[in-house]
């Protein structure tokens, strides 16, 4: 083939039609794909994610699905004084801008209180002793129940009207009734002083007159 030839066929229509068809076809790819990126990355979309700390879980849920975006929890601790299932944390933080469908996860409150074991108070230390240790575990302290003993002996320690022993695991935040003694040990015999005229052996140093005379009259 001659150059004559090869620049003719060159020229021809149907090459140039094809080489047309396969720009468009190139040119549409691209918008395509570019196109593609963009709705599934959302491209230029942003969501600001709502502060959550302290809000129930429930109402997290729906708040965020009404803004397009996810709910996971994925732990739970426990902090006093806030309601059970209410949000203490989350990742992205509040302020941040995500995508649509973007999942946010939580941190909540402890559904169940956590337990503490019972330390080893009864007939161990005073009452104030007691006192002072169950509360810094968290557990709350009824009035006292005095019983006969020693004043401010702890005796017993009381959970919803039972016993409890050392070791026990109680919640936390629990009503504790202490059992406690009020000072009276009981009655006690006492021998009273009946002076010289009582020897060890309990006989009187009486004379033998007087013995006979108590005799006679005892009979």
């Amino acid at each position: 083939m001659n150059a004559k030839e090869f620049f003719k066929k060159l020229t021809a229509p149907m090459v140039w039609g094809n080489l047309l068809a396969m720009l468009v076809v190139v040119v549409l790819l691209c918008f395509g794909v570019k196109w593609w990126l963009s709705s599934y990355t959302h491209h230029g979309e942003g969501i600001e994610v709502p502060d959550l700390y302290g809000i129930p879980q429930s109402k997290a849920f729906a708040t965020l699905d009404a803004m397009g975006l996810l709910l996971v929890v994925n732990d739970s601790s426990y902090i006093e004084g806030m309601p059970a299932g209410a949000i203490i944390s989350q990742l992205p933080k509040a302020g941040q801008e995500v995508k649509s469908g973007r999942v946010i996860y939580v941190t909540i409150n402890s559904l169940t209180m956590p337990c503490e074991r019972i330390p080893d108070l009864i007939d161990n230390c005073s009452y104030r002793e007691a006192e002072a240790r169950l509360k810094s575990l968290g557990f709350v302290l009824l009035t006292p129940k005095l019983i006969d003993g020693e004043k401010d002996w702890v005796y017993g320690i009381q959970y919803r009207g039972r016993n409890l022993v050392a070791g026990d695991d109680v919640p936390r935040e629990s009503e504790l009734t202490l059992v406690i003694g009020n000072g009276s040990v009981g009655d006690e015999m006492e021998l009273e002083d009946y002076g010289d005229g009582i020897d060890e052996s309990g006989l009187s140093d009486f004379s033998d007159d007087e013995v006979d005379d108590f005799l006679e009259v005892e009979e």
